[in-house]
């Protein structure tokens, strides 16, 4: 099997070159050798490497930055998930594709299942929403992935940005009314295999194609998840200047942002677990391991 990955220096890239390597022969292009922003070197790079599966983590998610490059996020997140899955169809190949919890408002009470209405707050979520449409419409078989509050070794993340600042800062303000799933790029990685590797082994017919939300079990909040994080570096021995209890939680209200953000983006795994018959880990042991990564490495 041949495999086009895009986005291949991203958190969930990375993650995928690794996991998908026993499974075919993997083509990863970043945005170098392949700009999404650009629809007809998509469909150059697919007519090129006729691939059996495209996989795309490939994705703008500078989320504050997308409010003033609308055209540009809308390009490579609405746009090219549409071009890929068209010239998927043509070839007969499939396409995996990733989406975020950011496709929701936040009112609702509960987590969100994948029937419930979209109605995102921010550009990042609107080009991402319009993304999983444009590739649903071109008919090509397909998973879409929506996942949340991503983590991984490779990248920039939220536990990078809280590490970097414990060490030059005492105190620290975080928002405590913003809840969701931190999600690590090697379990979004892992089940991506574990799913294609079903698809290989039982072919077509039957395979449960579709929307699905990927996320590890529990939740949380920036700021409780802010103070795990720096528990994980004390405990591993880091001189820190900022310990976790100095994190002081705050409302929304007190920390502004350009794009404003759902105060609730749980979602529910419930139908993934369902479908391929999964268990899915809670969300601090995939915090946990990606820490003791970065902090091994001490590239933050």
């Amino acid at each position: 099997m041949k495999i086009l990955l895009t986005g291949k220096r991203g958190q969930v890239g990375f993650e995928l070159q690794r996991a998908l390597a026993p499974l075919g022969e993997v083509y990863a292009v970043d945005h170098a050798e392949c700009d999404l922003a650009d629809a007809s070197a998509i469909s150059g790079l697919v007519r090129s490497v006729k691939p059996d599966l495209v996989i795309n983590p490939g994705a703008y998610t500078a989320v504050d930055k997308a409010e003033s490059e609308p055209a540009l996020a809308h390009a490579v997140n609405a746009v090219a998930p549409g071009v890929l899955g068209e010239e998927a169809a043509k070839l007969g190949a499939w396409v995996v594709h990733y989406s975020t919890d950011y496709v929701f408002d936040g009112t609702k009470q509960g987590a969100y299942t994948e029937d419930d209405q979209t109605n995102p707050l921010n550009v990042y979520g609107r080009t991402k929403r319009d993304g999983e449409i444009a590739l649903q419409s071109t008919g090509a078989r397909h998973l879409i992935f929506r996942t949340s509050w991503v983590v991984g070794v490779q990248g920039q993340n939220f536990a990078k940005t809280v590490l970097r600042l414990a060490l030059e800062r005492e105190s620290l303000n975080i928002v405590a009314d913003q809840y969701g799933v931190p999600t690590s790029a090697a379990l979004l990685a892992d089940v991506t295999a574990l799913l294609v590797r079903q698809r290989q082994r039982e072919g077509d017919k039957d395979f449960p194609y579709g929307l699905y939300h990927l996320v590890p079990g529990g939740e949380t909040n920036w700021c409780e998840y802010a103070r795990f994080v720096l528990s994980e570096a004390v405990a591993a021995g880091k001189p820190l200047k900022l310990l976790p209890d100095a994190i002081r939680a705050v409302p929304s209200s007190e920390y502004p942002t350009v794009a404003k953000r759902p105060a609730n983006s749980r979602l529910d795994p419930t139908k993934l677990r369902r479908c391929f018959d999964l268990e899915l880990p809670e969300w601090h042991s995939g915090v946990q391991h990606v820490m003791q990564q970065i902090l091994t490495d001490g590239k933050w």
